[in-house]
C-alpha cells in the first residue's frame, strides 16, 4: 500500500471589526457564496513573512480593508486531502488568527477569490460562519473586546 504524501502549511488571518453601535466583522464568503468565514492564506515562508504581516496583507486582499493588528487571538489546527499531480496529498494545517482594527479600505476591493465580503455584528458572524473552529475564534474576539473595553473603562 503506498504512503500518502504529508506536507505542512502555516497561514494567517484575521478577525478585522469596527465599532459603531456595537462591534461589528467582516467575513467573506467562498465556494459560490455557501461557505463564510474569516480571512486568511499562506504565510510567505520563503521570504520569511512575519505572522502578523501576513494577517494583514491577507486581510487586506480577501476583504479590501486595512487595519492593525492589535495582538493575537488564537490558532486552529486540522489536517484535510487534496490531489496533487493525482496523487493524494495529506495536509496538516495552522492558522493563526489576529485581532485587527479596522483602519480603511473598501470591502468591493476584494480579490477575485472570495464571492463577496459583509460586516455583521459579532454575535450574528459567530451564527453566520460555517466553521465551528472560526466561530470560536469570533467568541475569543468577543471576550478579548469584552476586556479591553473594560480595561478601558476601569481607566477612566
Amino acid at each position: 500500500m503506498p504512503r500518502i504524501k504529508t506536507k505542512f502549511q502555516l497561514s494567517a488571518g484575521g478577525v478585522i471589526f469596527r465599532e459603531s453601535e456595537g462591534i461589528e466583522v467582516a467575513l467573506i464568503a467562498t465556494k459560490g457564496g455557501e461557505v463564510w468565514g474569516l480571512p486568511k492564506g499562506l504565510v510567505e515562508r520563503e521570504r520569511k513573512e512575519p505572522l502578523e504581516e501576513a494577517a494583514l496583507r491577507e486581510v487586506q486582499e480577501e476583504t479590501g480593508l486595512v487595519g492593525r493588528v492589535m495582538e493575537r487571538i488564537d490558532k486552529i489546527e486540522y489536517w484535510y486531502r487534496w490531489e496533487e499531480n493525482n496523487e493524494p496529498v495529506r495536509y496538516h494545517k495552522i492558522v493563526y488568527f489576529f485581532l485587527i482594527e479596522h483602519q480603511g479600505g473598501d470591502i468591493r476591493n476584494h480579490d477575485f477569490e472570495v464571492d463577496e465580503v459583509r460586516w455583521f455584528a459579532l454575535a450574528e458572524a459567530e451564527r453566520v460562519a460555517s466553521y465551528e473552529s472560526e466561530r470560536e475564534i469570533l467568541h475569543k474576539t468577543g471576550e478579548l473586546l469584552a476586556k479591553r473595553r473594560q480595561k478601558r473603562n476601569y481607566r477612566r
